[in-house]
C-alpha cells in the first residue's frame, strides 16, 4: 500500500502535477478522459462498455479548513506526519481519505486491466468548504451542457460509527439520504443610547439576549430539536464599557431537518421571539435536500450496502441523515438520488477531531477506503440488483 503518496497529498495543494504524479496509470489511461475545471477542481471520466448503462458520480473535495500547528497538534497540521499507526493531518477525515482512495483504487484497477461496462465520473471540488460556488457549480454546469443524466452521486457525509451512538450495540454505517438545510438568521435590537451610570430598565443587550434565550429554550416536546439544529454563532455589541450600546445583533445558525422547511424554521423563529423590538433578517439559506430512495429496488444504496457488507459483516448498515452540507447539494437537478458516505471509522474521540486539533486517520482505515472504492466501483458494473451478496473482491 503506497503510504507515501496518501501522505504527500495531505500537503494542500490544488496543482494538478501531484495528481499526474501519484496516479499515472489514470492519466494515461485510453479509458479515462481528465478536465481542469475552474483552474483546480477536476472532472475525470471513466468511460464503460456498455454506454447504455447510465452512469453515476463519485464526489471528493481538495480544499480544507484552516490549521495551525499553535492551535496544539501533536504533529503540524500539514505534515502527513505518522504516529502510533495513524496519519495526523488536516483533511484525513475532510475529505482527502475519500479522495485519494477512489483515485487510488482506480489506478489499481487500471493496473490490473480492469474495463468497466457502466461509465463513471469522479469530480473534485476545490471550494466545498465555502459553499463549492467555483468548483461543484462549475462541474454541474458542464454535466448539463452535455445532456449528462447521473444514476446516482456518492459523496462524502456519513460514515461508520463505532461506540459513538448510545444504546446501538456494535458498529453501524450510516448512508446519508439527505442533508439538512441551513438558515443563517440575524436578530438585531435597536434603542436609544445611555451612559451605563444610569441604565435604563431594558438594554438593547438585555432584550437581544432574551430573545436568543427564547430560541434555546422552547417547550420540552420540541426541546431536543431545536438545540440539535440552533447555534448562536455571532453576538455583536458595545464599543465602551461605560457605554449602553444603541445597537446589538446575533447571528443563528440553524441546520434544518428533513421534516421541516426553511419557511417553517423562520416562522418558528419569528414566533418563538414574539417581540417587535427584535428585527429578524434571513442572511442566507435553503431548504433541506430531498430524501434519495433506500429501499430494496434503490440500485445506488443497495450496492453500497452490499459492499459494506461484503467488507464488514458485523457492521448494521441504514440510512441516516447528513447534519452538515456537502458539494452534492448542487448536483440534485442531475440525479434523482444523492448518498453520502464515506469508509471512515469513527470511534469515541474521532468526532471532534472533525474540523479540529489532531484529525488523523489509521493506516488500516485507508487500507479500508481503498478496498471499499476498489470493491464498490466492480459492484456498479452489474445491471441489476443482486440476489445477495457476494464475497469481497480482492486487492
Amino acid at each position: 500500500m503506497p503510504f507515501r503518496l496518501f501522505s504527500h497529498g495531505f500537503r494542500s495543494c490544488p496543482n494538478p502535477s501531484f495528481l499526474f504524479t501519484a496516479f499515472p496509470t489514470v492519466f494515461s489511461s485510453n479509458l479515462v478522459h481528465h478536465e481542469l475545471v475552474a483552474n483546480y477542481s477536476h472532472l475525470f471520466r471513466v468511460r464503460g462498455s456498455l454506454p447504455d448503462l447510465e452512469p453515476y458520480l463519485l464526489l471528493a473535495h481538495i480544499d480544507v479548513v484552516p490549521a495551525t500547528e499553535s492551535d496544539g497538534w501533536e504533529a503540524p497540521p500539514f505534515s502527513a506526519q505518522e504516529i502510533d499507526g495513524f496519519i495526523y493531518g488536516r483533511g484525513t477525515f475532510d475529505d482527502k481519505g475519500s479522495l485519494m482512495g477512489m483515485l487510488q483504487a482506480l489506478e489499481y484497477l487500471l493496473m490490473k486491466g480492469y474495463a468497466p461496462r457502466r461509465g463513471f465520473y469522479i469530480g473534485l471540488g476545490h471550494d466545498e468548504e465555502v459553499h463549492g460556488h467555483q468548483g461543484a457549480l462549475n462541474i454541474v454546469r458542464m454535466l448539463e451542457q452535455r445532456g449528462v443524466r447521473l444514476l446516482f452521486v456518492l459523496d462524502e457525509g456519513l460514515a461508520i460509527l463505532d461506540g459513538i451512538l448510545d444504546g446501538l450495540e456494535g458498529p453501524a454505517a450510516l448512508i446519508g439520504i439527505s442533508e439538512k438545510g441551513q438558515a443563517t438568521v440575524k436578530l438585531s435590537v435597536s434603542t436609544v443610547p445611555s451612559h451605563s451610570s444610569i441604565p435604563p430598565r431594558e438594554t438593547s443587550i438585555g432584550i437581544l439576549a432574551a430573545a436568543v434565550k427564547r430560541i434555546l429554550e422552547r417547550r420540552p416536546d420540541s426541546n431536543a430539536f431545536v438545540r440539535t439544529t440552533t447555534a448562536v454563532t455571532m453576538f455583536n455589541a458595545g464599543v465602551k464599557v461605560n457605554v449602553i450600546p444603541p445597537y446589538a445583533e446575533a447571528f443563528v445558525n440553524l441546520r434544518i431537518h428533513s421534516a421541516q422547511s426553511l419557511q417553517e424554521v423562520l416562522d418558528l423563529v419569528r414566533t418563538t421571539v414574539a417581540d417587535e423590538r427584535v428585527k429578524m433578517e434571513l442572511s442566507d439559506g435553503f431548504d433541506p435536500l430531498p430524501v434519495s430512495s433506500s429501499d430494496e429496488k434503490a440500485f445506488g444504496f443497495q450496492v453500497i450496502k452490499k459492499t459494506l457488507l461484503d467488507m464488514f459483516p458485523g457492521v448494521t448498515v441504514a440510512p441516516g441523515i447528513c447534519i452538515g452540507n456537502t458539494d452534492s447539494r448542487h448536483f440534485r437537478n442531475l440525479t434523482n438520488d444523492i448518498y453520502r458516505f464515506s469508509a471512515l471509522w469513527f470511534k469515541p474521540g474521532d468526532p471532534q477531531r472533525f474540523h479540529g486539533i489532531n484529525e488523523r486517520i489509521s493506516k488500516k482505515n485507508y487500507e479500508d477506503i481503498v478496498q471499499f472504492f476498489f470493491s464498490l466501483i466492480q459492484n456498479f458494473d452489474i445491471q441489476r440488483l443482486p440476489d445477495s451478496h457476494s464475497s469481497a473482491h480482492e486487492l
